[in-house]
């Protein structure tokens, strides 16, 4: 607390970095304080409603839909001390000023603090698109006040969405699995990810011929002499390329009137070719020219970063946000391209400087904004300041994310001033006559840049990584008609057409922006929650759709069409932008939305249907949960239907026959389907040897001493070997199809009783989820690999049991990253890794990383909060020891659960909810042992099946 009497003004912004940088720009009558991000939102659980509201039929939704969609807003358990202060600072104060972000998130959050500190001295409204000092200062100058209607179409969001998740998610819990979550937005992006896969699955190649003459020019030339043409015709029919071929038969499209060459074909015409003369029959050629890319908006900014960098779309903004709260960049949620007069100025001094005259154009280029739905005001991304300043300048007070990051901002806005490139293509023709008379024609193009222009600055890259870069040259002779030619090599050349590319985090971002669907300040979120869901994994920069999201995209097409519809959720944008302008009310639009009511810009298919609500609370027995959970593949040569099924332990493939006349049921056979298995994968040749290697029973001879046959199985966590009641997984050096009787029964002696120690404990070898190890009551160690199961004696298991267990030993690990103070407490904060997990600590309370957060990516401010969410909790009630189970038991059920073990590593822990497969089977196990919670786990599933 400032001692300083002069102190009479607050001025309040979200992040402490933000709040230091501003600190430094303001004399000392202004205090500057952080919120540390919102500091209030609907109730994420049943916990948070207060209690004078649980008895309310709308309290688990937050909202009460029916007086007015009041919203139910309350203090988050991390953000009461910060609240307090804020608090306790403006009782002592003369004047407060909000300067939290210029866009609606911002002016929501401002709107929350007013509502939640009730200050009694005047408030205003200071906004900037940058943190520099003439920018901070003309802010304070010029202030103005809270605009309601971008608060109440930042509102009417985040009630949408609320009641989007709540309504929708209970319906894939009951049809498809537990705690699954449906959003407004995140569900459109799973789709768009679904049908792309869709698309590959459905995708049959086809191999496509054509012939690569390496064609010289006769006599002496200067520069190039040589060069490459490709086959385009034959007798005047035009070769067939990629585009001809129909993607889901591999067939040659009908009328496409193109020649399809076959590997023979071509190497048999090549030879017909072959020491015959070649001619030029045309030469084209005509200006190049190609104009600056405009500056960065966020999704632009997003998808550079992904190519450039290979950054996610998390860390991208991340950077953005550290960059633009020390002061280098302007705001970087933006999706307008327009640059101020200023920074044009800046530019284009700085070009002149640094690149020469020449390359500033006469006239100051200006941009629009092409995307859908653009309603951001404020400028593009570009550097901060009257003056830019060079990466050079500012290399040394950067970390090297920051520091690739603003020269990609600085280099794009200073390209997209500079003065176009400019060039020459040509285009050539060529003829050659085979020895049968055939006319062939070859087609050849350069292109040569005399002037590179801004691409001195700056060249985009491109999703497709074999694409020529735009800088990039080829260069041909000189050529003119009739000019001859030699062919020094003809050589056929096979191609194979190609699936559609999967969507990577810059691409779908893209998608996402042409549809009108999001905003700059969700995409981010959009790629981190569809991850976080199990309903689409990262494989490299590929984003690859689970089965679970394909069961789930299924239901909502099916069912409820209109909630996926992308022309209707890019509607839904624009009419928030009409709330945000003023010309529609909130009201309206949600009644419209949920109730189906009549009015102005209510959706009338939603209308007819009578609403949200209506349409996911009737005929839910019409959706049949089967037939949601199973995705076709094919109908096999047998006329059997093949489907991936979505069971509670994770997806799995289904054969079922035809049914016989007569017969009750059909006969069915069963295969797992590997880990990290891509749906496009699941091809017929690999659903074959999925069914030959995992279906059915396998009886490789009889146990001597009990005269039990043996036999090998496959379960729904992998392979086992069974004998009786005995059975054990098999070891992952074995294969279901060679394993001998003499490994089965070696596996089937296990757990291995070693003997007791001097006390008479009992020691025992077992295999586990974690790997093979020895016990002794409750003491164990690891071996270091399966077979010292059968070779370890007494003596070496008491010489290990003896020694510290190995995460004793040694030096404490380092932290894995060190994020400064907490804001709140001024404790130092670090991110260790732990037995469940990594976790933050302040060094006296721990908090374990929430699902989907990643050490690199979380925030100081996300941090303190679970920090102080923590604290108020109070330490952890001891939990009663579980009941033993009977050591018949245990052996019976070794197989399953050491083979789970290594299917979805460690249901228990943290890491193990990564993925949908692995999150339904933590779910099972902790509601066995949770049932007294049972009523309260519905509504925390609700709470993050909104955002």
């Amino acid at each position: 607390m400032p001692s300083n009497a002069r102190t009479t003004r607050l001025v309040i912004v979200e992040s402490p970095s933000k709040a230091k940088t501003i600190a430094g720009y303001l004399g000392p009558d202004y205090l500057v304080e952080a919120s540390v991000g919102h500091i209030r939102d609907l109730p994420r659980n049943a916990d948070e409603v207060p209690a004078k509201y649980k008895g309310e039929s709308w309290a688990r939704l937050g909202v009460d839909v029916d007086n007015g969609f009041h919203a139910l807003y309350v203090v988050s358990e991390g953000r009461k001390q910060q609240v307090a202060k804020l608090q306790k600072l403006a009782k002592e104060v003369d004047e407060i000023f909000l300067a939290t972000d210029e866009d609606r998130e911002g002016e929501a959050i401002a709107w929350h603090l007013v509502e939640t500190i009730k200050p009694k001295v005047p408030v205003k409204r200071m906004v900037f698109h940058e943190i520099t000092k003439p920018a901070i200062q003309a802010a304070v100058a010029n202030p103005r006040d809270i605009d309601r209607s971008l608060v109440d179409a930042q509102e009417a969001r985040r009630i949408l969405d609320r009641l989007y998740g709540y309504e929708v998610s209970p319906v894939l819990w009951k049809k498809v699995m537990p705690k699954l979550s449906a959003g407004r937005v995140q569900s459109v992006a799973t789709r768009i990810v679904v049908e792309r896969e869709r698309q590959r699955m459905a995708f049959r190649s086809a191999e496509y011929w054509d012939i690569l003459a390496q064609l010289s020019v006769q006599g002496r030339v200067e520069g190039a002499r040589s060069f490459q043409a490709t086959l385009i015709a034959l007798d005047g029919d035009r070769i067939a390329t990629g585009k001809d071929f129909e993607p889901t038969t591999g067939r040659l499209k009908p009328g496409s009137g193109a020649v399809q060459l076959d590997g023979d074909g071509a190497r048999g015409l090549a030879a017909r070719l072959a020491d015959r003369p070649f001619t030029v029959t045309r030469v084209e050629e005509k200006p190049y020219r190609r104009k600056p890319y405009a500056p960065f908006i966020t999704s632009t900014l997003q998808q550079e970063g992904a190519r450039k960098l290979r950054y996610s779309s998390a860390q991208t903004m991340r950077t953005a946000q550290s960059l633009y709260e020390k002061g280098y960049i302007t705001y970087m949620r933006t999706d307008s391209v327009n640059l101020s007069e200023t920074a044009i100025a800046a530019a284009r001094r700085q070009i002149a400087e640094l690149y020469g005259a020449n390359n500033v154009p006469p006239q100051p280029r200006r941009y629009t904004t092409k995307a859908k739905n653009a309603q951001e005001a404020h400028e593009a991304i570009r550097p901060a300041g009257d003056n830019f300043r060079t990466p050079g300048e500012v290399a040394k007070e950067l970390s090297t994310d920051e520091f690739k990051l603003y020269e990609l901002i600085w280099r794009r806005t200073i390209a997209s001033q500079m003065t176009d490139a400019v060039g020459n293509s040509v285009s050539v023709r060529i003829r050659a006559v085979s020895t049968s008379n055939e006319e062939a024609d070859f087609a050849a193009s350069g292109k040569t840049i005399t002037d590179p222009g801004f691409l001195r600055a700056y060249v985009e890259s491109s999703d497709d990584e074999t694409a020529e870069a735009e800088d990039a040259e080829r260069r041909l002779p000189n050529l003119v008609k009739d000019q001859p030619l030699t062919a020094d090599e003809l050589s056929a050349a096979g191609h194979h057409t190609s699936p559609p590319a999967r969507y990577t985090e810059a691409s779908l971002v893209k998608a996402l922006e042409e549809l009108g669907i999001g905003r700059p300040s969700t995409y981010s979120s959009i790629m981190q929650t569809i991850q976080d869901r199990g309903y689409v994994e990262k494989r490299g920069q590929a984003m690859i759709p689970s089965f679970l999201a394909f069961a789930v995209i299924g239901l909502l097409e099916g069912h409820y069409p209109r909630l996926v519809d992308y022309n209707f959720t890019a509607a839904m944008e624009g009419q928030l932008d009409d709330i945000a302008a003023g010309e529609h009310t909130q009201l309206d639009f949600l009644t419209s939305f949920y109730f189906g009511s009549q009015t102005s810009g209510a959706d009338e298919e939603i209308a007819r249907a009578g609403g949200l609500k209506k349409m996911v609370t009737e005929n839910l027995s019409a959706i049949d949960a089967r037939v949601v959970n199973s995705i076709p593949l094919y109908v096999d040569e047998e006329n059997r239907q093949v489907v991936v099924r979505v069971g509670r332990y994770g997806p799995y493939l289904q054969r079922r026959s035809p049914s016989a006349e007569g017969a009750e049921e059909q006969a069915e056979d069963r295969a797992s389907i590997p880990d990290g298995m891509a749906p496009d994968e699941l091809t017929p040749e690999k659903v074959a040897e999925l069914f030959l290697a995992g279906n059915g029973d396998r009886t490789i001879g009889q146990d001597p001493s009990t005269g039990e046959q043996v036999v090998v199985k496959s379960g729904r966590y992998g392979a086992y070997v069974q004998s009786g009641e005995r059975s054990s997984s098999l070891f992952a050096s074995h294969s279901p199809q060679t394993l001998t009787l003499d490994e089965a029964l070696k596996l089937l002696s296990l757990p291995r009783i070693l003997g007791k120690d001097a006390e008479g404990n009992e020691i025992v070898a077992r295999n586990g989820r974690y790997g093979p190890y020895i016990q002794r009551l409750k003491d164990s160690r690891s071996l270091d690999s399966e077979e010292k199961l059968f070779t370890v004696t007494l003596d070496e298991a008491l010489a290990l049991l003896a020694q510290p267990k190995l995460r004793q030993r040694g030096a404490a690990k380092p932290p894995l990253r060190e994020l400064g103070p907490d804001p709140v407490t001024e404790k130092p904060m670090v991110i260790k890794d732990g037995r469940f997990g990594p976790y933050v600590t302040d060094g006296e309370t721990n908090a374990t990383l929430r699902r989907g957060q990643t050490p690199e990516e979380i925030t100081i401010e996300q941090a303190s909060e679970m920090l102080a969410e923590k604290r108020a909790k109070g330490p952890a009630p001891k939990k009663k020891a579980a009941a033993k189970k009977a050591p018949a038991k245990k052996a019976a059920e070794t197989p399953a659960k050491t083979a789970a073990a290594k299917k979805t590593t460690a249901a228990k822990t943290t890491a193990a909810k990564t993925t949908a497969a692995k999150k339904t089977t933590a779910a099972k196990t902790t509601a066995a042992k949770k049932a007294p919670a049972k009523k309260a786990a519905p509504r925390k599933a609700a709470a993050s099946a909104s955002e």
